[in-house]
């Protein structure tokens, strides 16, 4: 295929893996690409859910039904010591963590009004004030809450925002990590401005502290937490990191680098080591962890605060578990979209991620995927790009679906197998833009092209030669050339008193069967049809498409035509139609093949001696009284094939030199042994013919079961009797001589 002609689609399927290539190393992003490849993961995510409820995280959820029994939230502090006291000393839990921030202080206890009255300078103050100092211990919510916190592995949790900074309120944690940990490093953790935390007293007596912002995604699905956030140049942890390392004792954080290079951030996890091994947590570019969904919500057990408060849970079910307090109540606004499900609770995204990280299921994607991504997509693109177009419509599209089901499946495993986030909506988009591509210019470009060349060679081509000219349309031209070929001419015999017979649209209907008939056999054996001259039809093979074995399939053709006829005489005497009987004549050599006429009209034909010649031998086969005349140069391209009987030597009118002629019998193999046996006779004949034993040969002819149905016998006794009384003379070389056309 001519590279040339498709190089614009070459250049534009380089231009489309160009661009994905951009979008994968991050260039130039396509917001598209970046939603289907959301849609990739959702998928897979839901489709490998391990489902079922996971207890070893429970959440104690501030639910409606609790605020029916305890009242509207926020409660009081002493309330939550309590809920606090309850979970360490009689269920025995392992560790508590707040989804609740408390940045304000607790003044439901009325303590603030009582101490601005003990402030006046009133004569019987004293021992209101006495009996102040008695009950602040009780009145006192926020140190209340503060000493159930104290020596307790409590985490509580906090918000980063953008707002401006100077609407922080409460505290933070000590930072995770100082500004020293990332010095020199390009990593782009997520970062705030501004932040919500706890009240000092509370968050001193806490054992930690970890910020509840996850990542919002472009689509507003929440799919990854940031493990570490950059605040104020300080490195601080997010609330289930802050768990797991409160649950393990306070390992250090440990970044886990893939070189030591500073200009490549490489940060791929974070390491926890402790006495058991440690715990390796991987992160993605912006150190964020993908969550681990198990399922939609309910995946872990729930139970009411109020429950708890009032001692309706058995003791047992909470033993040694972790518990996350958090609220799925719609009214108190911690629901969020996530991948499984439209209104997710915050607090239950964080139990997930807790229990990855403890599995160690935590999905990865690491910066050396980048690669990868690039890989698939240049062998991918280049692939298709280079196969597609040699291709049909039906292996193509199939080579499409191959390639994605092999990329889906590589990438499935990949996920499920190797916890890896490999990358699939760029090379999933650039093999339907390819394909599209291919399609879209077979259908534009390549059918104009072949409609062009249908115009031009249809008339004359079968449309299988059609199709396989148009895959490759320059290689073809109606310019004139000189070529090697065979032509072959065919005739209704007794043409003019078979049309008298019949009215003119008997004689249309007729021919327009007669012609399809023939024609349909010229094509099946690769003709080229060259015209209708009324009832004559001519047709040549070896052009305007190459075919080696051109002389081969027009004697195919001239036999399968006789045949067809046998076929077609017995729809004539069913339709009261007279019977047909046709010669054909069919000659090789070099012509002379091209669009010729002139600006009226004009035609692709052959021209040449040897077209002349497959002419003439055409209408002398009324004379011989057969069916198909082939030329010497004909038969001299058949090899052992065809059953062959040489008939004569002849010299056509315009022809100085003869040329024997031949009668194809069939293909060998098919033809019978009486005929057979009859061909060996001929050749004894024909021998006794040319040396001019007249006796003998007579002999052999009259002795001869067909002498009575063969003109060819009758015409050869009609020249012996000729040559006896007027003996051709010594020198007589046997040709046969015709002075008309």
């Amino acid at each position: 295929m001519s590279a040339n002609r498709h190089l614009l689609r070459y250049v534009l399927g380089l231009g489309l893996i160009l661009v994905l290539l951009g979008h994968a190393v991050q260039i130039q992003r396509i917001g598209l690409i970046d939603r289907l490849d959301a849609i990739f993961h959702d998928a897979k995510l839901r489709l490998t859910m391990p489902g079922g409820i996971d207890d070893r995280v429970v959440i104690v959820d501030i639910d409606e039904k609790s605020l029916a029994e305890q009242g509207r939230w926020p409660w009081g502090r002493d309330r939550l010591a309590t809920l606090i006291d309850k979970l360490f000393e009689r269920h025995g839990v392992a560790l508590v963590g707040f989804d609740v921030v408390f940045a304000e202080p607790d003044d439901s206890s009325g303590l603030k009004t009582l101490d601005a009255l003990a402030a006046r300078e009133l004569h019987d103050n004293t021992a209101f004030r006495t009996a102040l100092d008695g009950m602040r211990p009780r009145l006192d919510h926020d140190a209340r809450f503060a000493a159930a916190l104290a020596k307790r592995p409590v985490v509580l949790g906090y918000y980063l925002s953008n707002q401006a900074q100077g609407q922080s309120g409460g505290v933070l944690p000590a930072p995770s990590l100082p500004p020293t940990a990332f010095a020199g490093r390009p990593i782009a953790f997520a970062s705030w401005r501004s932040h919500s935390g706890n009240l000092p007293i509370l968050q001193r007596a806490a054992a930690s502290a970890g910020h509840m912002n996850p990542i919002v995604d472009f689509d507003g699905i929440v799919r990854r937490v940031p493990l570490l956030v950059e605040y104020r140049g300080e490195y601080y942890e997010a609330l289930s990191l802050a768990m797991l390392r409160t649950l393990r004792g306070h390992p250090p954080v440990v970044p886990g680098f893939v070189a030591a290079d500073n200009a490549y951030g490489g940060l791929e996890w974070l390491e926890l080591p402790d006495a058991g091994g440690g715990l390796r947590v991987p992160v993605d570019e912006n150190v964020a962890a993908a969550i681990p969904y198990r399922g939609p919500q309910g995946s872990f057990p729930y139970i009411a605060a109020t429950d708890i408060l009032n001692d309706r849970v058995p003791v047992e079910r909470l033993r040694g578990r972790i518990i996350l307090v958090g609220t799925t109540a719609p009214g108190l606004m911690d629901l969020r979209a996530t991948p499984v499900d439209a209104a997710y609770p915050g607090v239950e995204a964080h139990a997930n991620l807790i229990v990855g990280m403890l599995d160690g299921t935590v999905k990865h994607r690491p910066e050396y995927l980048l690669a990868a991504d690039v890989l698939q997509i240049v062998a991918v693109g280049l692939t298709m790009l280079l196969l597609l177009s040699r291709l049909s419509p039906l292996r193509a599209t199939l080579l499409t679906l191959t390639l994605l089901a092999a990329l889906a499946w590589i990438n499935y495993q990949l996920w499920s197998a190797a916890h890896l986030i490999m990358p699939f909506a760029g090379v999933f988009a650039l093999a339907l833009l390819l394909y599209t591509l291919e399609m879209s210019w077979g259908y534009f470009v390549e059918a104009r092209a072949k409609q062009r060349f249908t115009a031009l060679f249809g008339q004359y081509v079968p449309p299988e030669l059609v199709d396989e000219m148009a895959r490759d349309p320059e290689r073809y031209s109606m310019a004139g050339r000189k070529a090697d070929l065979t032509v072959l001419f065919s005739d209704v015999r007794d043409f003019t008193s078979i049309a008298e017979s019949l009215s003119p649209e008997q004689l249309t209907e007729l021919m327009n069967a007669y012609l399809g008939a023939m024609t349909a056999a010229i094509g099946k054996r690769r003709g080229t049809l060259d015209k209708y001259i009324g009832d004559a039809i001519m047709a040549f093979w070896g052009a305007p498409v190459g075919d080696p074995e051109h002389a081969r399939h027009a004697v195919l053709a001239a036999l399968d035509m006789q045949a067809a006829l046998l076929e077609f005489n017995r729809t004539c005497a069913a339709q009261g139609w007279p019977e047909l009987r046709i010669g054909i004549g069919v000659n090789t050599g070099d012509m002379t093949v091209g669009d010729m006429g002139s600006r009226v009209r004009k035609a692709y034909t052959v021209m040449g001696d040897p077209v002349n010649l497959g002419a003439r031998l055409e209408s002398i086969t009324k004379y011989y009284g057969v069916g198909i005349i082939l030329g010497a140069a004909t038969c001299a391209r058949l090899g052992e094939e065809f059953v062959l009987r040489e008939l004569d030597r002849v010299r056509v009118k315009g022809k100085a030199e003869p040329v024997t002629i031949y009668e194809p019998l069939g293909l060998a193999g098919q033809v019978g042994a009486d005929k057979l046996a009859e061909l060996e006779f001929w050749r004894c004949f024909l021998a006794a013919y040319r040396t001019q034993d007249w006796d003998l040969a007579e002999s052999l002819l009259r002795d001869s079961k067909h002498v009575h149905s063969r003109p060819l016998y009758e015409l050869y006794i009609a020249r012996i009797i000729r040559y006896r009384n007027a003996p051709p003379g010594a020198d007589w070389d046997g040709v046969t001589t015709f002075e008309t056309k």
